[in-house]
Parts: structure tokens; sequence; C-alpha cells
């Protein structure tokens, strides 16, 4: 199996700097905006997204964090029960425009979940899909409104995304 690098450190900086160009010029009510990552990639993602979307907005967003383990459609195909996670999303979601954001978006399927988890939450006005990279492949009618790259992949390749936050340094790889 080889590795190949897609996305270094300042590649992922630089992604995340225009998306959050892209979340502030196509939201223009920007004191509606909260930020909901997916455990677990995503999760650290919504904060560096809220907190660059903060910056350019001069004030703090907020930010909670989803588990879809309970929502996912392939829990009876596995053989040993996941473990099952909290979310916490300290704040009202009804009204407000949520970015739901995640590391890669593959089939859909998680992304579905995620919308079901947060329906618990309450009613978004609008739900916008943030994800670092799109590998394509969709086999649910879902597209990301956010993308930082755009990433053709084969169904045998796997794109993992590493972050500081959880492995200590930040880069995409493709393996074949």
């Amino acid at each position: 199996m080889s590795v190949a690098p897609i996305m270094d450190a300042a590649a992922i900086e630089r992604a995340l700097a225009r998306m959050a160009h892209e979340i502030v010029e196509g939201n223009p009510e920007a004191d509606a905006i909260v930020f909901v990552g997916l455990r677990t990639n995503g999760a650290p993602l919504a904060h560096r997204l809220a907190t660059k979307v903060g910056e350019i907005l001069g004030r703090e967003l907020p930010t909670g964090e989803l588990d879809i383990t309970m929502h996912r459609d392939d829990l009876n195909l596995r053989e040993t029960p996941p473990a099952v996670g909290l979310s916490d999303i300290p704040f009202d979601v009804t009204g407000k425009t949520v970015v739901l954001v995640d590391d890669v978006l593959f089939t859909g399927r998680s992304i579905r979940a995620a919308m079901d988890e947060l329906s618990d939450f309450g009613r978004p006005k609008c739900i916008r899909l943030a994800v670092l990279v799109d590998r394509g492949h969709r086999e649910f009618p879902i597209r990301p409104d956010y993308v930082g790259k755009n990433l053709p992949t084969s169904m045998t390749e796997r794109v993992t995304v590493s972050l500081a936050e959880i492995a200590d340094k930040d880069e995409v790889v493709i393996e074949k």
C-alpha cells in the first residue's frame, strides 16, 4: 500500500481560511451562525472554522459536537457494537444557520446520520455543510456548501485526515 500526501498543515490552514470567508460571504445574517462538528475529526475542524469566522466578524461563535453513532445505518452490520459518545451542543439550534462540519465527505451516510442527530436539538433555519475533503462517491443526495479540497478517488483508496488536536500533526493523505 502506498501513501501519498495531499495536504500539509499550511494547505489545511489556507483551505480553512478560504472556507471561513466563504461562510461569512454566504450568510448575511451572521448573528445566527453556529458550528457543529461531527466527532471525531469534524469537531476540531468546527472549532477552527468558528474561530476563523469569529475573527472576521469580531465575535465568538457557538460551537458544538455531535456523536452520530446511534443514527448510523450500519449498526447491524458490525460484529461488535461501537462505542457511543455524547453529543455536546450547549445552545439552541432552532432558527439558526448550522454549519455542520466534517473532515471527509464520501457516501453521505454520516451526514444523513448527523442531520438526524441534530434534529434532536431543535429545528435549524438551515443546515450548511463544510468539509475539508470531498472525495466523491455519494450514495445519498448530499453535497457540501463549503469544501477545502475536491479529491476524486477510487472506491479502493482511503483518505486519512490527521489533526494536531488528536494526532499531533495536520495532514491529509491518500492510501492506495
